[in-house]
């Protein structure tokens, strides 16, 4: 098989890969709770999912190549020990936003306005994007590191090339996902109560997509 070939074997891999990966919730549901409950528009949404969702790839990219020189089974296996706590993590970041929000609604209520302590002092927004990212930062895909290895022998352009097809394949999924889902959820979730508890209930959706994720293995 020629190399021209083998690359565009690779390169089929790498798009379906990328692109299935990417259709578990934990790659999409917390994007499309958060950017709801914080009334993000569209395109701070995908924004945020664009910027998560290279930040995932790059660090499983990182991986791969330090397996050229480290080994492959030492990577995937640090990669997939990342990856097995990634529902965990999840749950944790639901859980704190979730009380956050909580705590939010509830001194709206109270007061009968959100409390500037929260809106304005902590920018929660960033916060909140900063979280996401720290998030997806430690949850690789050593999915990729197979296909780091096997392009390697092709040459540093193809091995780029590869590489670009799976993040377009990744991150294109996931703000695609996220648009769909959070079109549908604006549609149909469009309440008071759900603007002042909106960070809440997106902290408990975070959880239970958690808890999926731990249980099932996505």
């Amino acid at each position: 098989m020629t190399n021209d070939a083998v690359f565009w074997a690779l390169a089929g891999t790498a798009a379906v890969v990328g692109a299935l990966h990417s259709m578990a919730p934990d790659h999409w549901v917390p994007f499309m709770a958060v950017g709801r409950a914080r009334g993000w528009s569209a395109a701070r949404t995908a924004q945020v999912t664009l910027l998560c969702g290279f930040v995932h790839v790059t660090v499983s990219v990182v991986l791969g190549l330090l397996a050229l020189r480290l080994g492959q089974e030492m990577l995937e296996a640090f990669g997939t020990r990342l990856e097995s706590v990634a529902g965990i993590l999840l749950i944790g970041f639901g859980l704190a936003y979730g009380l956050w929000g909580l705590r939010r609604g509830l001194a709206g209520k109270l007061h009968g306005h959100a409390h500037p302590h929260f809106d304005h002092v902590h920018d929660p927004s960033r916060a909140t994007v900063l979280g996401l990212v720290l998030l997806f930062s430690v949850d690789p895909c050593v999915r990729l590191i197979p296909i780091i290895l096997a392009a390697a022998p092709l040459g540093p352009a193809r091995l780029v090339g590869l590489i670009a097809i799976y993040e377009v394949a990744t991150i294109a999924t996931m703000v695609a996902l996220v648009l769909v889902a959070r079109s549908g959820a604006v549609k149909v979730l469009q309440a008071p109560w759900l603007d002042r508890y909106g960070d809440a209930l997106a902290g408990a959706l975070i959880v239970v997509t958690g808890v999926a994720v731990a249980a099932l293995g996505w």
